[in-house]
C-alpha cells in the first residue's frame, strides 16, 4: 500500500509538471528562449574552459570538473542532465517566489497561471443594473471571464450612499462598492472590510467602510471615477466597474394609488418602493444626462450585454434612462440578454410576471433592445410574505424569445443563484453562432441550441 501511494504522488507531480506544456499558457515559447540562451552561455563557457584546459593539461581540478575519467558521451549526458535539473529548479523556484502574493492556499502556480490565461481570453461581457442583483450576477460571471464591465446606477439617495451624496456632493458609491467587492479576485478579509458597515457612533453609524473609502479616494485622486478605479485596483478585481453617468441625477416616479386614477409624483429612489401604488413611469431629473464615456466604449465592443437582474424601476431602468447608453446598446453587435427577476418586489413589481417586466422596459426605451429573455422556471420555493415568484411568460404575446431554467438560490429563494445564472448565460453565448432565428413567443428549453 505504501509503494502504491508513493507512486500515486509521483505520478500526480509529473502530471502537474506536464500541465506547464499545455497549449495556451504562453510558457513553452519562453522555455525555448531560456534554453537557447542558456545553451549559448554554456558554449561560451566551454570555449573559455577549453583554452584553460589546453594551457594547464595536468591540473587535477580541471580533470575533476571535466569528468575526464568518463567516456565523452557519458560526460556530455551527466553534465547536460545536471544543468537541466538546476535550470528547472531555478525556474520553478523563481516563479513560485514571484507569484507567491497572488496564489491562494491549496492552489499550485500552474493552476493560477492557467486560470489567469483562461479568464484573460474570456468573452467581453457588459452588465447593466445595480443593487444586490448585479453583484450576484458578477460573482458568478467572474469564474468565466476576466473581461467584465459593470455599468452601475447612480440614483441611490438612501442610507450611507445618500448621506455621502448630500454631504460631499459625490455620486452614490453604494452599488458600485458592492460590485467591486463581488468582482474581487479573492473575497477575503480585505473585501469583508470593504463591505463592513458601522453599527455604532453618531456620525459613523450606518456608513459602509467601502463607501467612505471610495469617497476618500475620490478626494485624493480629484474625481469620483478615478477613486473607483483606485479602489478596484486595490481589491484586484476581475474587470471594471463604471457609473452610468457622473451627472447628479434624481430618480422620479409617477405612481397611481389603488383607489385613485390620477398619478402623483415621487422624487428619490429610496422613497419609491416605500410609497404605495402602482408605478406608471420613471424618469431622471435632469432628463438627458451624459453617459460615462467608458461605459459607451464598453457597450460598443462587447460580445454580450446583460441587462439585470435587479430592482426593475430603481436599479435597471435608471441606467436605461441615460439616452446615450441605450443608443450604444442598440448600435453594438453584442448578444443582448435581459435577465428577469425571480421574485416580485414590494412597492415596484407586485403581481408582475416576466412579460410585464419586459413591457415596462419597452414602455421607457422602446422595443427591440434585447435578443432574448432568461427567466427562472422553478417556482416552488417558499418566499417571504407578500412576495411571489415571477412566472415566465409563454405564448404568442411575448415579443422576445424566452429561455427558462432553474435559476433560483435555494437558500435565498427571492434571489438568483450566481453560479446557475452565470453558467446558463455563458451556455447561451457559446451556443449562439449567428443571429437569432426564433419567432416571438418561442420558449427555449435549456437543451435547445441557438444556432
Amino acid at each position: 500500500m505504501g509503494d502504491s501511494s508513493e507512486d500515486h504522488v509521483i505520478a500526480f507531480h509529473w502530471r502537474r509538471l506536464g500541465r506547464w506544456l499545455k497549449p495556451g499558457l504562453g510558457v513553452k515559447r519562453w522555455l525555448v528562449v531560456l534554453v537557447v540562451g542558456t545553451t549559448l552561455i554554456g558554449l561560451g563557457l566551454a570555449v573559455l574552459l577549453l583554452d584553460i584546459y589546453r594551457a594547464y593539461p595536468e591540473s587535477p581540478w580541471l580533470a575533476l570538473l571535466s569528468l575526464s575519467a568518463l567516456p565523452r558521451w557519458l560526460r556530455a549526458l551527466v553534465l547536460s542532465l545536471a544543468g537541466l535539473s538546476l535550470l528547472l529548479i531555478a525556474v520553478f523556484s523563481l516563479n513560485r517566489t514571484l507569484l507567491a502574493p497572488y496564489i491562494r492556499p491549496g492552489k499550485s502556480v500552474v493552476e493560477a497561471v492557467a486560470q489567469h490565461r483562461r479568464l484573460e481570453r474570456g468573452p467581453k461581457i457588459v452588465t447593466i443594473g445595480g443593487g444586490t442583483g448585479l453583484s450576484t450576477l458578477l460573482r458568478g460571471l467572474k469564474r468565466h471571464s476576466g473581461n467584465l464591465t459593470a455599468i452601475v446606477t447612480v440614483t441611490d439617495d438612501g442610507g450611507s450612499s445618500g448621506r455621502l451624496r448630500r454631504s460631499l456632493g459625490l455620486p452614490p458609491p453604494g452599488d458600485i462598492r458592492a460590485c467591486i467587492a463581488a468582482l474581487s479576485d479573492d473575497e477575503d478579509l480585505l473585501t469583508q472590510l470593504f463591505q463592513y458597515r458601522f453599527v455604532e457612533g453618531d456620525e459613523l453609524n450606518g456608513h459602509s467602510f467601502g463607501n467612505l473609502f471610495i469617497a476618500a479616494l475620490a478626494g485624493v485622486t480629484g474625481s469620483f471615477d478615478q477613486g473607483i478605479m483606485e479602489a478596484a485596483r486595490i481589491l484586484s478585481i476581475r474587470g471594471k466597474v463604471l457609473p452610468s453617468t457622473l451627472k447628479d441625477v434624481t430618480l422620479v416616479a409617477d405612481k397611481i394609488p389603488s383607489l385613485a386614477s390620477e398619478a402623483f409624483r415621487i422624487k428619490g429612489e429610496s422613497l419609491i418602493p416605500e410609497t404605495s401604488g402602482r408605478i406608471r413611469r420613471v424618469h431622471l431629473e435632469p432628463n438627458d444626462p451624459p453617459a460615462y464615456p467608458g461605459a459607451i466604449q464598453a457597450l460598443l465592443s462587447a460580445d454580450m450585454i446583460i441587462i439585470g437582474p435587479g430592482s426593475l424601476y430603481t436599479s435597471v431602468l435608471p441606467n436605461l434612462l441615460v439616452p446615450d447608453l441605450v443608443k450604444a446598446i442598440r448600435a453594438g453587435q453584442a448578444f443582448k440578454v435581459y435577465v428577469c427577476n425571480v421574485a416580485t418586489q414590494l412597492g415596484e413589481t407586485e403581481g408582475y410576471d416576466c412579460q410585464q417586466h419586459l413591457e415596462a422596459i419597452e414602455r421607457h426605451v422602446g422595443r427591440g433592445l434585447v435578443d432574448i429573455v432568461i427567466a427562472n422556471d422553478r417556482l416552488d420555493y417558499p418566499l417571504p410574505d407578500r412576495i411571489s415568484p415571477v412566472a415566465p411568460s409563454v405564448g404568442e404575446d411575448m415579443m422576445v424569445p424566452i429561455y427558462t431554467a432553474d435559476l433560483v438560490d435555494p437558500v435565498r429563494s427571492w434571489r438568483h443563484d450566481s453560479a446557475k445564472l452565470a453558467d446558463k448565460l455563458i451556455d447561451l453565448l457559446e451556443e449562439r453562432t449567428g443571429p437569432l432565428d426564433l419567432s416571438p413567443g418561442d420558449r427555449l428549453e435549456p437543451t435547445t441550441s441557438l444556432n
